[in-house]
């Protein structure tokens, strides 16, 4: 393992990926290679995602949680994740944990990094994901 990737990172870089590239007809360039996740795995998408655009092209929080690294800390340098396609934050009006994806929006609106930030009047449940989920589908691999 590289010792500056965190274990689930390291996994899904250096086996999940190559597993499925080897076992399955897909694509295997970053323009074909999406990192999406609701809740924790909202948070993991964010963390892994905007540091890796040599691997991924679009990258979606939806709801992410508190394993979400600190805006400064995720993105240290804002000129990596100006390379991503598309970056789509979203949360509930109602989401306890709404001020996660606020922090990421302001710090990246700050810094000049485009990105989506998709607020509606839903909770931390499954009709805020399946819904923002559906508008980062729409949006993805054109």
């Amino acid at each position: 393992m590289d010792a500056w990737l965190t274990p689930f990172e390291n996994d899904l870089l250096k086996d999940i990926i190559p597993l499925v590239e080897s076992q399955y007809s897909v694509y295997t360039d970053r323009d074909h290679r999406a990192l999406a996740g609701l809740s924790m795995g909202g948070g993991q998408a964010l963390n892994i995602g905007l540091v890796h655009p040599e691997t991924f092209a679009w990258v979606g929080g939806f709801s992410s949680a508190p394993d979400t690294k600190a805006p400064a800390e995720l993105v240290p340098d804002p000129s990596v994740p100006k390379q991503l396609k598309l970056i789509w934050l979203a949360s509930g009006n109602k989401d306890g944990l709404i001020r996660i994806g606020q922090g990421v929006h302001q710090y990246l609106k700050e810094k000049g990094v485009p990105h989506v930030w998709h607020v509606d009047g839903n909770a931390h449940d499954t009709t805020e994901w399946e819904n923002n989920l559906y508008l980062f589908s729409q949006r993805i691999f054109k």
